[in-house]
């Protein structure tokens, strides 16, 4: 299997909803760092996993739609709560549209939220 991952790094805002997390239930900012990793058991007849270039303008399409936003404003978070959990979820799921076409193999979505948490969503196709 090859692996290929590129990264953007976007400030948003939100706030916690549904539970007592102090002031997280507050609207304020992260400092967030995206990890797209693209798989796949073959390579093109160009030697590439995919076209990086390429790769690189939908995430940054991506990443358009939620820079400088605040998450809970957004449709895909309306009625639930923006942890980034769901925010890896979310990222997913447009880049799994989006690069539908590629025929991948496998696709995963990593989210660093400042420098002291991350989580992860990963499918296979």
């Amino acid at each position: 299997m090859y692996t290929l991952g590129v990264r953007r790094e976007f400030i948003a805002r939100h706030y916690l909803v549904g539970g007592d997390w102090g002031p997280e239930n507050s609207e304020h900012a992260h400092r967030y760092r995206l990890e797209l990793v693209l798989e796949a058991k073959a390579l093109d007849r160009h030697g590439f996993l995919v076209d990086i270039v390429a790769v690189e303008q939908h995430l940054d399409q991506v990443v358009a739609d939620f820079r400088d936003k605040t998450l809970n404003a957004l449709a895909a978070f309306a009625g639930l709560n923006p942890s980034i959990e769901r925010l890896a979820t979310v990222l997913h799921e447009r880049f799994r549209e989006r690069l539908a076409h590629l025929g991948l193999d496998g696709l995963a979505v990593t989210i660093w939220e400042d420098e002291i948490a991350w989580t992860s969503y990963r499918a296979d196709r």
